[in-house]
Parts: C-alpha cells; structure tokens; sequence
C-alpha cells in the first residue's frame, strides 16, 4: 500500500493532469495517458503477498471523490484479510451468472452464429446451423435459461434422430457444444459442458459410426477411367471440360468452379489456390499437364474480366458452372448416375495407392488434405511439388488410357 496518506490530489488537479501517473495515497492512483484516463487501486494481497492492481474505473466517468470511495471500501476489505479484486471478481462472475438466468439458449445460439458467420468458409454455414436448431434443439431447450442446460436436455434433443438421422445428430451435437462453449466463456455458465463427447456423451449414446455407416463418394473404378475421360473429350460441352480438369488436377469441384485465370500461371504450368478458397484453409499449388493446359487454352475465349474472369463461367455473368451441370457431364460419360465428380478423387487415390510407387505424403499432398498427425505434419513442411508434378504426369496418361495402350502395345 502507499506510503502516502489518502487525499492528497484536488479535483483541479486531476482534471488539468495530462499524461502520467498520480498517486492519491492509500493506494489510489490516476493514470493518464495522451489517450486514456483512469483510476486504479494498487494494495499487497493478504492472500498472496503479491503486489496487485485493481481498476475502479475511467476518470473520465468516475470523479476523485467516488474513486477515493471505492479505494476506501478496498482498504476495509484488506484490513479483514480479503483480497478486494478476488472479492470484484467473484460479484463480477454471480453478476454474470444472475445475467445468465435471463437468457435463454436460444439467444445466446443466436448471439454466436451472429458473431461467428463472417468467420465461417462456407457461406451456407449460417443457414444451416440456424435450420438445424430451430428444427431440432430450440423446440426442445431453446427457452431454457443457457446456465442451466443439462445433458439430458441435450439428450432430448438428440436422442430422437440419433439412429435415424445420426450425421445430422453428430453435428447437431458439435453445434450445442459450442455455443455452450461460448456462454462459458462469457461467464454465463458453469460446470461440465452438456454437449461433450468424449469422456460424457460417448458414455451414453453409440458412436455415429456404429449407427450409420459412412456413405463415401461413389467413385469411377480405376478401369473405367479412361473410357469416361475420353467420352467427355469427345464433348463440345463446357462442363464436361470442367470434369475433365477436376480429374486431371484431383481437386474439388468447388476449387474449379471458382477458379479465375489469375490463379493461373500459363508459363509456369501452375494453378494456385489461394488459401480462402480451400477446404483446409491453406494456399494449393497444383501442377498443370498438358492436358489441363490443352482445356485451359480451349475455354480461354471465355474470359471475361469485368465479370470475376471465371475459367468456368456458368450462363449467368459472374457466375461459375454449377455442380449440377457438373454432375449431369459425368453422369452422360460415365453411362450412370452411380458416380460423383467428387468420387474422382478416390478414383486418383486408389490409383495412386496400388499402381504407383510414390509414398503416401505425396498423394495426400496433391488431394491438398489436412495433416492430422503433428509429427508428420513437421515433417512435410514443403508441398514436395515436384514430385507431385512428376506424379500427376503420369496420372494424366493412366486417366487417358495411354498406359494401358502403351502397355499392349509392347
């Protein structure tokens, strides 16, 4: 505690003072700032031992005589062997708490999708969290005070779509766990997360992927490729030259779409997805053959720049294909409707994984998927461009059939 006794500053003073520190005595100091100006209470805790410094509020708003009051109400505190900022926290935290008992969880859901949307990726992220709440959790616990949700609330609401609709449930659930996650920052609630998977919830329900097998994109078989890939050559279609270059580049349907010519690197045969475009949120370099830059060259009378300059301008200006007309290509070339533009890159996976001699890391690296594994996260600090180059020549003649052909021929 200072050494000076209280009061030593006038009112006069304090407004005149411009930048600096002010002690008042009894531990009460205005700090100034060119910017700034407020009181603050310095005192030893008589818990700790620790020097400490508790605020007590703007001086811009608080007069010397209310802060002299409040450093006296610390001193008082001190004298009884309590510590005055554990004693302000804790009214703080039952303040917040008693503020939790007023909303309910359906405002603070709101509060959350509101201050995280402009964050999200996917810009149907938004809408398809507030549908999901709204028809499966809000009719359930949406007015319930969000301090006092409980599991078996989350229970209620998850239990019956559990089996039925048990993807929809998983990330439901996920959904509930942050936004209780969000109020417990806030200070709204306490305890055990509701919503929490392992170590509470995986204790009740069965795992999703015991429920509902997992539905993978239905992929080309690695023998059917090269048929596929030559019906859509044969096509005129701009779409069908889309799906080709998906194939040829092993990269979503979504990535191409988007994709506009300053991506594009012509004289380095190089395609650079930058990092708000892509699924794990990190820039994609991806090598280009021949044949990607053959199908470049042949949409370049599309180009449009003062219409967002699209690869693959769909009919309406500044608008990419669809995936519809994407999907409708494939469908035509392969015969059936029992594949998926996506599945591709399972179709260039396998290929990769049983009639290739590279290593896994570099065909991961080409289908740009997220390194879940730390160490060998470390490890490929590169993107091992070059053998992906090398990797995706040779997967641009199997997907053409070339190998097979050259194979009979010898």
């Amino acid at each position: 505690m200072s050494r000076l006794a209280p009061n030593q500053l006038t009112a006069r003073r304090v407004e005149t003072w411009k930048s600096g520190n002010l002690c008042d005595g009894g531990g009460l100091w205005l700090i100034a700032t060119p910017t700034s100006r407020g009181w603050t209470f310095r005192f030893t805790s008589p818990v700790t031992g620790k020097r400490r410094e508790m605020g007590l509020g703007s001086a811009y708003d608080v007069p010397l005589a209310t802060a002299r009051q409040r450093a006296s109400e610390a001193r008082l505190l001190l004298a009884e062997k309590i510590d005055p900022l554990d004693r302000k926290q804790e009214i703080d935290k039952a303040r917040k708490l008693e503020q939790a008992l007023t909303l309910t969880f359906e405002q603070v859901a709101r509060r959350f999708i509101t201050e995280q949307a402009s964050g999200w990726k996917d810009k149907k992220a938004e809408p398809i969290w507030r549908r999901s709440l709204e028809q499966h959790v809000f009719p359930v616990f949406g007015d319930r005070p969000v301090s006092r949700v409980s599991t078996e609330d989350v229970l209620n609401a998850l239990r019956p779509i559990w089996d039925s609709k048990t993807e929809t449930a998983s990330r439901l659930r996920s959904r509930v766990e942050r936004i209780l996650g969000y109020a417990k920052a806030h200070g709204w609630c306490e305890g055990e997360n509701a919503a929490r998977w392992r170590g509470h919830l995986d204790a009740i329900l069965p795992p999703p992927s015991k429920v509902a097998k997992v539905e993978h994109h239905a992929a080309v078989e690695r023998k059917d490729i090269g048929k596929v890939m030559a019906s859509l050559a044969a096509s005129d279609g701009l779409a069908a030259k889309a799906v080709r270059f998906v194939c040829l580049t092993a990269t979503r349907s979504g990535e191409v779409r988007a994709a506009t010519w300053n991506e594009i690197d012509l004289q380095s045969k190089v395609w650079t997805i930058p990092a708000e475009r892509m699924k794990a949120g990190r820039e994609h370099r991806v090598p280009l053959t021949d044949s990607a830059l053959a199908i470049l060259e042949a949409v370049t009378t599309l180009r449009d720049p003062e219409n967002g300059d699209l690869v693959f301008p769909g009919q309406k200006a500044g608008k990419p294909l669809s995936d519809v007309a994407l999907s409708k290509a494939l469908h035509h070339a392969a015969g059936t409707k029992g594949v998926t533009v996506h599945g591709l890159r399972s179709t260039f996976r396998d290929w990769a994984a049983e009639e290739t001699h590279y290593p896994r890391e570099v065909a991961e690296m080409a289908l740009a998927h997220a390194i879940g594994d730390k160490v060998e996260a470390a490890y490929r600090r590169g993107d091992l461009f070059e053998k992906r180059r090398q990797m995706m020549k040779e997967w641009e003649r199997a997907s053409s059939g070339l190998c097979h052909t050259e194979h009979q021929a010898g």
